[in-house]
């Protein structure tokens, strides 16, 4: 990428345009946007935290943006680069059903084990509830964190083993609408 990241290069942008949702122009755009936000080229963990505190003001993002900071950071590198960040906001915001699921079953696979287990749902479910503070929930929900968990795996766990793989969380997650809002994606 050009001098030290200065510059998107053709080459990047022909690329993110074959591999996002993205026209060259909205790629170019986020792009001003990203190095006007991060001059050095890379989002850090805290200011990926600073953009949620922005959304959830009366709430504490600081767990559920950190799981989700973990999931765009694919190199794992400690920081988010551009390409990065365009790929993931590009599944999150325009993906079909199907990648929206592959990019949520990333996010509840804490541990990265191709599995995603109670105690990983129940974090994640517990921080998007720690996140939202004091707004309501979707639907007409009442339920703690354990709760909405054990529904979401009572619908998903087909063979009741207690813990989800790809399959069953893509399979159930179609099969029910309403789980994929139970889901509550919240991806900027």
């Amino acid at each position: 990428m050009g001098k030290k990241n200065s510059k998107l290069s053709s080459d990047v942008v022909q690329r993110l345009t074959k591999d996002t949702y993205f026209t060259e122009k909205e790629i170019r755009e986020w792009y001003r946007g990203f190095r006007k936000d991060c001059p050095n080229g890379n989002l850090t963990e805290q200011g990926f935290f600073r953009i949620y505190k922005q959304f959830f003001p009366h709430g504490d993002p600081s767990r559920f943006a950190s799981l989700v900071f973990r999931v765009f950071d694919e190199n794992q590198d400690g920081s988010i680069e551009f390409e990065e960040f365009i790929k993931a906001l590009s599944v999150t915001s325009r993906g079909n059903l199907e990648e929206k699921l592959v990019w949520a079953f990333k996010l509840y696979d804490v541990d990265n084990d191709g599995y995603i287990t109670r105690a990983e749902m129940a974090s994640i479910v517990e921080s998007i509830y720690a996140m939202l503070g004091n707004q309501k929930l979707p639907e007409d929900e009442e339920e703690t964190p354990q709760e909405r968990v054990n529904r979401i795996f009572d619908q998903l766990d087909k063979n009741h083993d207690n813990k989800l793989t790809l399959e069953e969380f893509k399979e159930g997650s179609k099969q029910d609408p309403k789980i994929v809002q139970a889901l509550s994606l919240y991806a900027p």
